[in-house]
């Protein structure tokens, strides 16, 4: 239905005259700009073709916080991280002096976490340093075997990049990639990914050496990687990453 006030465009001598467009077609032109893209159009990102499969030497490896926090004995207990540790140490084990480790470290009680933070630990109060056995935050075993040459940053939040000691890390290293492994894939994980992305980096998510507490969620961050970020995300099993990758020394 056309609005109730149709406004007249003055001629060049003057004389109003109609619109030679209407409001409807108006309308419709704009609906049409504004609406999503059908799974047709070229525009649709879901139809783009993903990057081919590519690892540059100087990659660095980020395996995210795990830690006996989220084994089977954690409070956090991160299903399938037992079953995917063998990938990880794998993926490790191919480079080590290019692996980041991140360990996740709450604070000693949830007053000295900021904003919804101390919200967040008032709920996970075992978790806060005061409370929590410290072999909890530890490197799963064997992980912590690997460091040195692997290196360790502490954070407190999500994404990795939420330390600067991570983009430093990067930076010395000259590293023009990320692999990207650990827990939860679809928390910190993807924290770490979509940060690593808007700093340019492409990531490389090593699938099968990563895991969750929420099956559901962990299958649909995997999908969202195809369907909204396959120029800039590639999702590979450690067998195929290894075969691709040709690390230089640290």
């Amino acid at each position: 239905m056309e609005p109730a006030f149709r406004p007249n465009f003055p001629d060049f001598q003057g004389q109003a005259r109609e619109p030679s467009v209407t409001w409807a077609a108006c309308t419709q032109v704009v609906n049409r700009g504004m609406s999503n893209p059908s799974p047709s159009s070229p525009q649709s990102l879901s139809e783009i073709a993903p990057v081919e499969p590519r690892i540059p030497p100087r990659a660095v490896h980020l395996c995210l916080d795990m830690q006996n926090l989220l084994g089977p004995d954690g409070p956090w207990q991160a299903r399938w991280a037992e079953r995917v540790l063998p990938a990880v140490v794998s993926l490790v084990e191919h480079a080590p002096a290019r692996t980041v480790f991140t360990r996740f470290m709450p604070p000693a009680e949830p007053d000295d976490a900021a904003g919804a933070w101390r919200d967040f630990y008032r709920k996970w109060a075992g978790i806060t340093l005061q409370q929590i056995e410290p072999e909890m935050l530890a490197l799963m075993a064997p992980l912590n075997l690997f460091v040195p040459p692997a290196r360790v940053i502490e954070k407190q939040r999500y994404s990795a990049f939420s330390a600067p000691e991570t983009a430093a890390a990067l930076r010395a290293m000259r590293a023009d990639a990320v692999i990207v492994s650990g827990a939860e894939s679809d928390m910190c994980v993807l924290a770490t990914v979509l940060a690593a992305v808007d700093l340019g980096y492409p990531v490389i998510v090593a699938e099968d050496a990563v895991c969750s507490s929420a099956d559901p969620t962990h299958d649909a961050v995997q999908e969202l990687y195809h369907a909204r970020f396959s120029q800039q995300v590639q999702t590979l099993e450690v067998e195929a990453i290894r075969a691709l990758w040709r690390p230089v020394e640290a």
